[in-house]
């Protein structure tokens, strides 16, 4: 708790110092502005590239549902859930694995370096404290490097956005014993802004192996979190900040082998500690405006295991560092250059039950993109990046994005894309591993049309195709790494040649039915062929969404949402509905009534593995 009090401090000397000389508020109107799609913010309207955005109101109308359920409105996305809170929650994003998605929190990057594969688990992550989630789709490794084959996730937590000093809170309790709080002070004046959030969330949970095949034995989970950020406005122009996190949990899960409660009286616990910081300087020298920044990311994983083979104890650690510089310049002719250099360090350590084995890369990267609105209607962002691996060497991406706009109200996009997912520490250098794995590469293909006819109406249309050569995957019949070979256990992971495809269309839409109803809808096809016995072939082929919100009286509003996957290999379609009811107690309070799963559907996600009856909850959030 002392890292928590630690943190709680430094964010308070942080708000002293940002606050205000003199108040001057001001309001400003912009267009939608995203982050992720380029390497300099860019103008949604004005970016070749498919993203996703999840607002701060969307959010704070998921109440404490696990971000993931969220995301799973999107279409392309679809989870992967290993049980109730805090367990394993994998997704897909059009088909690609978790493994071949970067994440990010506030700028760190939080995949996991000491896992099997380098993977973000959404588990534990919570919908409350944060302020925008943005989720772009394709290969990025042009802009992000290794693992953004698939595309890449942007968690933006709680930002300061009215002038003087605010605070939040909102509560929650409900089905199997859950309970969250979450309390946030934000501050912003012309000197700079901050804002720090304390979150708790506990819950009883249900059985991770799925109730239906007899088991009875709940999976608990106890967690909590806090995060900063701010940033101070210094003389001359320039501006430095820092954002930082602190996350503690135990979580209860099911064995594997075989799948079930366990064998009494042990019991399968993971315990988890992860903490980010991220510091930054913005400033301008002559015609280039610069951004230099060093992040660092700590994850510690114990896992406390029983099964058929007895039992363990392990603590996995994963540490990655990283430095970057950013140059920013105008070409003139209406082209801006954006150009730099980063590099990146991970560490894997384990101690316990199977040994203390260790390992570090890093990666080296440099790379340039021009920004250039070749006409008022056509906006192209060409990316081209350079990384050197300590390992195997070099790695060269690059990314073309095209946006025109014929009518104010029509855009038609296009994107072509290559990267690459490097091998984790544990591919090459665990016993089931080998350094002769070489990176997979992928090829990406985007076509969109958005068509906007009123300012309350999106209709959007796109194509995609994804390529990725030489998967990496375990093979039980291989012999190819001796050390697996003498542990007894069967196989390790080696390369397969060859080239796995995924091709499909997302279709989405919002418009109101009245002044009061609005109805939204996506739909996703995805068609998927591998040469991999791997999970690349186990996603839907089809997934709709569908969500209704009406406005009842001028303080009741109501919404309900649908989501039905079909087409899941070896496993039954389902359809979910949720539904939630919304009283405004007054213009910066509101309660809530919030039910998963209305009409009690059976199914689950990953073959084994259970997934939440009717649940039902109740909150309040207040801004004051």
């Amino acid at each position: 708790m002392t890292r928590f009090a630690s943190l709680t401090a430094l964010a308070t000397i942080f708000v002293a110092g940002a606050a205000p000389l003199r108040a001057e508020p001001e309001t400003t109107v912009l267009d939608e502005i995203v982050l992720t799609a380029n390497r300099i913010p860019t103008a949604a309207d004005r970016t070749g590239a498919s993203v996703s955005v999840i607002d701060d109101e969307a959010l704070a109308e998921a109440g404490s549902a696990r971000l993931a359920t969220v995301l799973d409105r999107l279409p392309g996305f679809s989870l992967r859930s290993r049980g109730p809170a805090g367990t394993q929650m994998g997704f897909t994003l059009r088909g690609a694995t978790q493994n071949y998605v970067g994440v990010y929190v506030d700028g760190i990057d939080v995949t996991d370096p000491s896992g099997t594969q380098v993977a973000f688990d959404f588990g534990g992550t919570m919908a409350t404290g944060l302020s925008r989630v943005e989720v772009l789709r394709g290969s990025q490794s042009a802009l992000y490097g290794s693992r953004a084959i698939g595309g890449v996730i942007s968690i933006t937590t709680a930002r300061a956005t009215e002038e003087g000093t605010h605070q939040s809170l909102a509560v929650e309790a409900g089905s199997f014993g859950t309970a969250s709080a979450i309390w946030g002070l934000t501050h912003k004046s012309d000197r700079g802004e901050a804002a720090l959030t304390l979150g708790r969330f506990v819950s009883d949970g249900f059985s991770a192996a799925d109730e239906a095949a007899g088991n009875t034995e709940a999976d608990g989970f106890r967690q909590s979190r806090v995060s900063f950020n701010g940033a101070l406005n210094l003389e001359g122009g320039a501006r430095i900040g820092l954002s930082a996190f602190l996350d503690r949990s135990t979580g209860a899960y099911d064995e594997g082998f075989p799948l079930g409660d366990g064998l009494p009286p042990y019991d399968e616990i993971n315990k988890t500690r992860s903490g980010g910081l991220r510091v930054f300087a913005e400033f301008d020298t002559g015609p280039v405006a610069h951004e230099l920044s060093a992040s660092t990311y700590r994850i510690e994983r114990r896992i406390m295991d029983g099964n058929a083979w007895g039992t363990s104890d392990t603590t996995y650690t994963g540490t990655r560092r990283t430095l970057a510089w950013q140059g920013v310049t105008d070409l003139g002719q209406a082209a801006t250059l954006a150009f730099g250099a980063d590099w990146n360090r991970e560490d894997y350590d384990a101690a316990g039950t199977y040994g203390a084995p260790s390992a570090r890369t890093t990666t080296t990267g440099v790379f340039a993109e021009i920004d250039w609105a070749v006409a008022p209607t056509l906006d192209i962002a060409t990316t081209l990046r350079h990384d050197d691996h300590s390992l195997f060497g070099g790695a060269t991406t690059g990314r073309i994005a095209l946006a025109w706009r014929p009518t104010d109200r029509l855009t038609i996009r296009a994107q072509a894309g290559t990267g690459y997912r490097a091998p984790s520490n544990y591919e090459l250098y665990s016993a089931y591993g080998s350094v002769a794995n070489q990176p997979e590469t992928s090829r990406t293909l985007d076509f969109g049309v958005e068509y906007r006819p009123d300012d309350r109406t999106t209709l959007r249309a796109t194509a995609f195709l994804l390529e990725v050569e030489d998967l990496i995957d375990y093979d039980f019949a291989s012999t190819a790494c001796p050390a697996a070979v003498a542990s007894g256990w069967p196989g390790c992971y080696v390369q397969v040649p060859g080239t796995s495809r995924r091709s499909g269309v997302e279709l989405e839409g919002a418009f109101d039915l009245s002044n009061r109803l609005r109805l939204t809808a996506s739909y996703a096809y995805i068609d998927s062929k591998t040469n991999a016995s791997s999970a690349w072939a186990r996603v839907p082929q089809h997934e709709l969404g569908l969500g209704l919100d009406a406005v009842l009286t001028d303080r009741l509003t109501a919404g309900v949402s649908l989501q039905h996957a079909a087409g899941r290999r070896g496993m039954k379609d389902y359809t979910l509905v949720d539904a939630r009811l919304g009283y405004a107690i007054s213009d910066r309070a509101e309660a809530y009534l919030r039910v998963e799963n209305l009409f009690d559907e059976q199914y689950q996600l990953v073959n084994g593995y259970g997934t939440s009856d009717r649940a039902v909850y109740v909150g309040l959030s207040a801004r004051f």
